[in-house]
């Protein structure tokens, strides 16, 4: 079997290498041919393979290798569910719980939302949490205490704004589906930021997650189309996010759970059925 890893041109650090090359070795043990393509590649080439693992966000991209024949992993619709944060609460309003949220109206141009910002933190409360809507590792993510601290971090890029849940402050758990059944866990928490993620200097160890919390992860995943994901869960089990193509190095070394084996698993029982 023959199988593209479909990655970012321009995200060419030693942290997505590691990442890469831990999916094609784990390709290889699972007899997998695993090739990495960037986007860049895929642009001008026609792709020669079985599948494809999409470890990006070029959505159009991952639309046009879908438009040509070869499954996708994960699918177009639903990592551009995932990419998009108002999209994604969107998509979950109503099937999982998450904390409140407004979605800032659209513009086309840099634009005052000083009444907006007045009338979210009315409702939401302060402080709040600033997210732009497209971003990863906890970028641009930002804790308000005043409207014109939310003012500060606007810029022409859209954005939401978040009820801030004191309880899980610098803590909440990653869970990783794999197939419909939850993979692997852990809790991040960090003394010294408001966001748990590694990246910002949190911490991280396993965890056995609740009953609940399995359900919340499976579901938020089915509601996505995802064949794989990973779901962070906020205290008092509130869905926070959820990623199409999370950097799972981080809860592989931490779990000694090889989530890339189940990756490839999962994508050979999908091909499978397919072909009956």
């Amino acid at each position: 079997m023959k199988g593209i890893l479909a990655v970012n041109h321009f995200l060419n650090t030693e942290k997505y290498n590691t990442l890469h090359s831990a999916l094609v070795s784990s390709a290889k043990k699972e007899g997998i041919e695993l090739k990495i393509k960037t986007n860049l590649e895929l642009s001008v080439q026609k792709a020669d393979c079985d599948f494809v693992l999409f470890w990006d966000k070029d959505i159009n991209l991952a639309r046009r290798l879908e438009h040509e024949g070869l499954p996708v992993f994960n699918s177009a619709s639903s990592i551009e569910k995932c990419d998009d944060k108002a999209r994604t609460y969107i998509e979950l309003l109503g099937k999982v719980p998450q904390p409140e949220t407004m979605i800032a109206p659209k513009t086309y141009f840099k634009a005052d939302f000083s009444e907006f910002a007045q009338m979210a933190v009315e409702k939401l409360g302060l402080p709040v949490v600033f997210k732009e809507c497209f971003g990863s590792f906890g970028e641009q993510v930002f804790l308000c205490n005043s409207i014109d601290e939310i003012l500060e971090h606007i810029t022409e890029k859209p954005f939401i704004l978040q009820k801030f849940i004191k309880a899980s402050i610098g803590y909440d758990k990653r869970l990783e589906v794999v197939g419909g059944k939850v993979a692997a866990a852990m809790e991040r928490t960090n003394e010294n930021d408001f966001r748990s993620n590694i990246t910002n200097g949190g911490t991280m160890k396993p965890c056995v997650p609740t009953e609940n919390e399995i359900r919340l992860a499976v579901k938020a995943c089915e509601e996505l189309g995802l064949h794989f994901g990973g779901v962070d869960i906020l205290y008092g089990d509130l869905v926070c996010e959820v990623n199409s193509n999370a950097h799972i190095i981080n809860i592989m070394k931490c779990t000694d759970i090889d989530i890339a084996a189940l990756i490839f698993n999962e994508i050979k029982q999908n091909l499978l059925k397919e072909s009956l």
